[in-house]
């Protein structure tokens, strides 16, 4: 018996359907009568559907099947459609493909496609129909090396037998994954179960390319607007590069209805972050990032201040941590460092003396504790059986814990003092602390964690050193040359699934090289041992997510009750901005290209404030945990 499509997906199936409908004609456009009532005069939407921006950081490719930077990847998402997409609250919903399954053992996927998807050109002219065979072109386009795309190691990581493919060690594309059983049936076949996968088919390298044209085009295909075609919600009517790009709603899109900004206008200034506070106030762009030197400025005046919101939180989490295997210079004397790392208190006290809060101020001085967090895997990142994965297991202990303690900190320092003088330790401790020095925040950051840290436990007892490194090559120069003792750190995920976040702390990886602990748990086995057989064990539990989630919890619980790292932040988007957007419209997604559709988004005719955004923020958090309990019934 296979696995069908999840309730959620068909009531939201038929929720699609009920606008845009699901035959081979293109949705209708919604007359002027039909629009949203608050699209009127005096309503919550601005009767100008026209997104305006400035930018200085241009695309580098729009051959979506090459290109690995996220610049690119924005701009890509608005142009071709995926198998799957995310609505508003995080929850997968059909798009390209109507349904899917997958077979018992998780090996064997098969989607199905919706009929009368038309590939446009640049202009909007009807080219062919969108079919399974679309994605077989592309995948045969990607695992060609001579293309050079930098996304097809995610895609061969996954797919059978696509590696040997992309290696040359069989030259049979018929023994790859990937197959169209017919115009309207794609199957992917997968080197193992996985249970991520459907969150990985809204990556660039699992877009359809239209075969004939890729043939047409050779090398030409991605070098202009005229050398792609378009079955996305816009198409890339105008692209000067360093001059302007301008996308328009694709007339032609399946789900037309449901696109109310009509024009995405990009127009490039090299010198835009600097101009573009001031073209904002005059109204020529719908949005601004606000500077931090800027925003008390901003805050002061108070017409300006009602226009400004933090950003949204995003999905890249920032922690401390520390550093098992030093090769600093002998000045900071790495070899008596490995002795106190390898100590727990004497990490635990670094920890408890840590007040996270307070150096947070020198980058969100109006709202500090709005991006602090207890965990390495941020919330709202996964669920299992409604329940967030940062309330699951032992994580959910962590998430409440309160990490700054005086009183802790100094007790934790006299037993980590005592142990350390037994085992030859010198004192103070030197800690080498780099940070980069493109960004004002962290050098101040920096300064005031050093200060917390000597004053709490004593210069006598730590004393920490900071390596400023220039932006050039700073992580070859620090972090993965392990030329560091304690470096705030940073992870975004690849997928939707708890393992993604495991992969900083991965065995001979180059975050803080945590296989070389000394350090033994109660029953005398190596620590980092003990936490790889338990991340191990879960990334093998493929039927039982809810023990899988539950496994990867406790692994990640083991790491920050063990003080192996400090958990931080979690990013915080553009810090604070003005803007037309509604920032909770948007597609949820914190992988993959969703959340750069501005699909179903709409400008507001007046930028929420700080006040009007936390309440929007608490209603979307309250609608997306209700509709993560109805997914999973």
């Amino acid at each position: 018996m296979k696995k069908i499509l999840s309730l959620m997906l068909v009531l939201t199936m038929i929720l699609t359907a009920c606008s845009s409908g699901t035959t081979t004609e293109p949705a209708k456009e919604p007359a002027a009568s039909e629009q949203p009532a608050d699209i009127t005069e005096g309503g919550k939407y601005a009767e100008e559907q026209v997104y305006k921006t400035v930018y200085a950081e241009e695309v580098t490719s729009i051959n979506y099947l090459t290109t690995a930077t996220n610049v690119d990847f924005a701009l890509a998402a608005n142009l071709v459609d995926t198998l799957v997409d995310y609505d508003m609250y995080g929850i997968i919903q059909p798009a390209l493909a109507e349904s899917w399954e997958s077979s018992d053992d998780g090996l064997t996927w098969t989607f199905h496609l919706r009929k009368g998807v038309k590939w446009v050109d640049y202009e909007g002219n009807e080219v062919a129909e969108t079919t399974a065979n679309d994605f077989v072109s592309a995948a045969q386009y990607l695992l060609d090396p001579a293309n050079e795309s930098e996304t097809a190691n995610i895609f061969y990581s996954v797919i059978k037998n696509a590696e040997a493919y992309f290696n040359k060690e069989i030259t049979d594309f018929a023994q790859v994954g990937v197959k169209a059983e017919d115009d309207y049936t794609l199957v992917y076949t997968l080197k193992e179960p996985i249970p991520y996968f459907e969150s990985m088919l809204t990556y660039v390298c699992f877009f359809p390319a239209y075969g004939p044209f890729l043939d047409e085009m050779a090398d030409m295909f991605g070098t202009s607007n005229s050398a792609l075609l378009y079955n996305g919600s816009y198409l890339l009517s105008e692209f000067e590069p360093q001059m302007q790009r301008i996308l328009k709603k694709n007339p032609t899109y399946w789900d037309a209805a449901n696109i109310f900004i009509t024009e995405l206008n990009y127009k490039y200034n090299k010198e835009a972050t600097a101009l573009a506070g001031e073209m904002y106030k005059r109204g020529e762009i719908s949005d601004v990032i606000i500077p931090p030197a800027s925003l008390d400025e901003w805050m002061k005046d108070p017409v300006l201040k009602d226009q400004v919101r933090p950003s949204r939180l995003g999905t890249y989490t920032y922690f401390y941590a520390f550093n098992f295997k030093p090769t600093f210079d002998a000045e900071y004397e790495p070899e008596n460092w490995k002795l106190a790392v390898n100590n727990s208190n004497f990490r635990k006290a670094v920890v408890a003396g840590f007040n996270r809060i307070a150096s947070m101020k020198t980058e969100d001085p109006y709202n500090p504790e709005y991006r602090i967090i207890n965990t390495i895997t941020p919330p709202n990142f996964a669920s299992q059986n409604g329940v967030d994965f940062t309330q699951t297991g032992n994580l959910a202990a962590v998430t409440a814990r309160e990490f700054f303690n005086e009183k802790e900190a100094v007790a934790l320092r006299d037993k980590a003092k005592e142990e350390l003088t037994a085992s030859g330790a010198t004192f103070p401790i030197k800690v080498l602390m780099p940070y980069n020095t493109n960004s004002t925040s962290w050098a101040n950051e920096a300064q005031v964690v050093k200060q917390q840290l000597e004053t709490l436990l004593g210069s006598d007892f730590i004393e920490i050193t900071l390596l400023p490194h220039a932006p050039t090559g700073f992580l070859d120069g620090t972090r993965r040359a392990g030329n560091y003792a304690i470096m705030k750190c940073n992870w975004g995920p690849d997928y939707a699934d708890p393992q993604t976040y495991t992969d900083p702390f991965r065995r001979e990886g180059n975050y803080n090289f945590p296989e070389y602990t000394t350090e033994v748990t109660a029953d005398g086995k190596n620590f980092f041992d003990a936490y790889e057989a338990l991340v191990n064990e879960a990334k093998t539990e493929y039927t039982d997510l809810t023990k899988r989630y539950e496994l990867f919890a406790n692994a990640e619980a083991m790491l920050v009750d063990n003080a192996f790292v400090i958990p931080y932040n979690v990013s915080g988007g553009d810090g604070y901005v003005a803007s037309q957007v509604h920032p909770f419209e948007t597609p949820y997604s914190a992988f993959g290209i969703s959340s750069n559709r501005w699909k179903g988004q709409r400008l507001l005719a007046k930028p929420l404030n700080t006040e009007e955004f936390n309440a929007a923020q608490t209603e979307w958090q309250a609608a997306r945990d209700a509709a993560i309990k109805d997914a999973a019934k």
